[in-house]
């Protein structure tokens, strides 16, 4: 027992070495102090209309009502799905935004929770549910918008509409203002929407021309994930614009809250986005947030996407899946890999890493000739030479081991409900509200378990998931220093 117990020290000294090691990004120290807590819903909750819930595409915390005693925290966050279980196709899954209560009794980072207690220093309870509608009040609808449009109408562009008449939404990220409002980015436009604190539709910003999605010289938002009966889009895939389910994934305002910041996941078609090894150069929109209902894109700039090997040595491109601004020309970038995780056939992750993205030195091309549908900016993947990309440093490994093995998870075999699942999707900071670190913060990773359960209700229908799937929302919180974040 002496031994193990010594050999849990070790580790848990090495985990601490390794965390503490500061990312230098445009002469900034940012440290990663590792993960300091994890918590679980479990897969087969149901919300309070009685269908399954399933959330992680993203994460705003309401960081007002944050509050510490001791070691204890309390506070909630806003918590939202995407379209709906929609592993067949899409279905006419109403969007839906869920509040979740938060209890957090962080270990010391370094620390190994006591035994038995090493997945419980987070309890997430959800707490409410609010539905999103149109700007008419009409449900909105998870469904596949093959050929809908609908027309621009007033300050309102056009927008994704379903074969029911529906609103389509595929939610991506979140960001709460001050007045209960809230901004959500989706996939199918992609676009950027307002809603009010009670889920009605307000406005809506549509990207440059280069990212919407183009079939035979027409805008058309289908992502080739058809509903009941419908056909395939013709063709599969959109000839410019965003890739299928490649929408504007990651979106934060910043500290100050003056700008607003949407990366799309991966690079438009025309910008080597057709090809999984060419899509690197991805896109971040800064739009200044001054009038809430007309955004106006005030930088545009490219960020290169990680790239890593895989198990066959062939190059892949890890896919933007959230961000949390630090400034108005820096912000966290989540990227991972596909197609391995608890849940799916693939076991071991190759790349989950939370990196810093330095804008100050890019080319902004707002405005300029990339911005149209017929000016690829990266023509087979290969960047324009007049363009300087954005500094990208890797900040976090979510996939490091000592840090999963103190809190009883892991990347790989067995592929159990310990092994780390596919999508990790959404992330907010909060502050560790230590007079004595000032610029100390939990950073709150959250995955997206896509509805998948063996106990699943939606649309009127249970359903239970393929190969056994029983995948939980978890939670992870790492405790991060990041210098000058509360001065920005």
């Amino acid at each position: 027992m002496k031994h193990l117990n010594r050999t849990a020290a070790l580790g848990a000294a090495l985990a601490l070495f390794t965390a503490l090691t500061p990312a230098l990004a445009d002469g900034v120290a940012y440290v990663n102090k590792g993960l300091v807590g994890v918590g679980r819903i479990p897969a087969n909750q149901k919300d309070k209309f009685g269908e399954t819930f399933g959330s992680g595409s993203g994460m705003a915390i309401d960081t007002r009502g944050w509050s510490r005693d001791g070691n204890a925290y309390k506070g909630s966050l806003w918590l939202l799905p995407d379209r709906g279980y929609n592993v067949v196709g899409t279905t006419d899954y109403r969007a839906r935004l869920n509040t979740v209560s938060i209890e957090l009794a962080p270990t010391a980072p370094g620390a190994v929770p006591a035994a038995g207690q090493e997945q419980s220093g987070v309890k997430a309870t959800l707490a409410d549910t609010l539905l999103l509608t149109d700007d008419k009040g009409a449900d909105a609808t998870g469904l596949d918008p093959l050929n809908g449009v609908r027309p621009a109408a007033g300050d309102m562009p056009i927008l994704p509409q379903a074969d029911n008449g529906k609103l389509s939404l595929d939610d991506e990220a979140i960001m709460r203002l001050p007045d209960g409002s809230m901004f959500i980015s989706d996939e199918y436009g992609p676009n950027i929407y307002r809603f009010s604190a009670e889920g009605r539709l307000m406005s809506a910003t549509q990207p440059p021309a280069a990212l919407v999605p183009m079939r035979h010289g027409k805008p058309n938002f289908a992502s080739d994930n058809p509903g009941p009966g419908a056909a395939e889009p013709d063709p599969k895939d959109p000839e410019t614009g965003r890739q299928n389910n490649q929408g504007l994934e990651g979106m934060s305002l910043t500290p100050d809250g003056k700008f607003l910041i949407a990366v799309l996941q991966s690079a438009p078609r025309q910008d080597g986005g057709d090809s999984g090894s060419t899509r690197q150069n991805t896109r971040a929109l800064v739009y200044d947030a001054s009038d809430l209902a007309h955004l106006k894109l005030a930088h545009e700039y490219v960020v290169p996407l990680p790239v890593f090997k895989d198990a066959k040595d062939k190059t892949k491109v890890a896919a933007q899946s959230e961000i949390v601004a630090l400034s108005s020309n820096s912000f966290l970038m989540l990227t991972r890999d596909s197609g391995n995780g608890q849940g799916v056939k693939g076991e071991e992750s190759l790349y989950r890493k939370i990196n810093i993205v330095d804008l100050s030195g890019a080319t902004d091309i707002a405005g300029g000739p990339f911005d149209a549908a017929d000016k690829a900016l990266a023509p087979k993947g290969v960047l324009d030479a007049s363009v300087t990309p954005a500094k990208v440093t890797p900040f976090i490994d979510i996939n490091d081991s000592a840090q999963l093995g103190r809190f009883g998870l892991h990347n790989g075999k067995p592929n159990d409900k310990d092994n780390l699942s596919e999508k990790w999707e959404a992330m907010s900071l909060v502050s560790v509200l230590d007079p004595k670190l000032p610029d100390d913060y939990f950073l709150f990773v959250a995955n997206d378990n896509d509805f998948l359960t063996q106990d699943g209700f939606q649309v009127g229908a249970p359903y239970k998931a393929e190969d056994g799937a029983d995948v939980d929302t978890m939670f992870l919180v790492y405790q991060v220093t990041l210098p000058n974040l509360a001065t920005n």
